[in-house]
């Protein structure tokens, strides 16, 4: 798992491209937020998390799917990152964040267009109650 990456994945250099395209300005990874989000507009203080539907347990996906092998070590593996997920963005809302998740399978070509669009508009407009 040493070369998973991190940072800097597909589905997060396309959301920081489409975001720096449209003009707005972001940090990436910054340390200093609980999970180091993706994304931090601190004009619009709103935090995006581009997360992969694997690791994140991104229920209802078919993406996520359980491996079948090493059944229990994958179980406690994700079940830890699902709950870290659920702590940071409960920390990071009442630090007074919008926190949006991105998901993977929500940036794949044929709803790519619309969901970026959409994330746009919960970021500039503040649209707190689309933002998942």
């Amino acid at each position: 798992m040493s070369h998973i990456r991190g940072k800097d994945t597909k589905i997060e250099v396309l959301v920081r491209s489409y975001l720096f395209r449209k003009g707005l300005r972001f940090r990436k990874n910054d340390k200093r937020y609980p999970g180091h989000p993706d994304v931090v507009l601190p004009k619009y203080h709103a935090i995006v998390f581009v997360n992969g539907c694997f690791w994140h347990m991104h229920e209802g996906c078919s993406k996520h799917s359980m491996p079948k092998s090493n059944v229990e070590f994958w179980q406690a593996k994700l079940l830890r990152n699902h709950n870290r997920d659920i702590a940071q963005r409960a920390e990071l809302e009442a630090a007074g964040w919008r926190v949006i998740t991105v998901w993977e399978c929500e940036l794949t070509k044929a709803v790519r267009d619309e969901r970026l669009a959409r994330l746009y508009e919960q970021i500039v407009e503040g649209d707190a109650d689309s933002a998942e």
